[in-house]
């Protein structure tokens, strides 16, 4: 029984380390594009960042098809 908690605690702890490497990730992405893609102008800036999402999503959607 000790061993079945152990790993149990093992998998929570990477999970989190993962989850605050993604978050981390995205917020290093976000700080990128906030000094880079148009920075005097958010409105502009959100709204491109919103085009290329949606963009993406469109050319990807055959790949998230695949996934499920």
């Amino acid at each position: 029984m000790p061993r079945k908690k152990k790993r149990s605690l093992k998998n929570i702890l990477n999970v989190l380390i993962l989850a605050f490497a993604i978050v981390a990730f995205w917020r290093g992405v976000w700080g990128i594009m906030d000094v880079y893609l148009f920075p005097g102008n958010k409105l502009l800036s959100s709204i491109v960042s919103f085009v290329i999402g949606i963009v993406i999503l469109y050319f990807t959607k055959n790949l998230v098809k695949e996934l499920r």
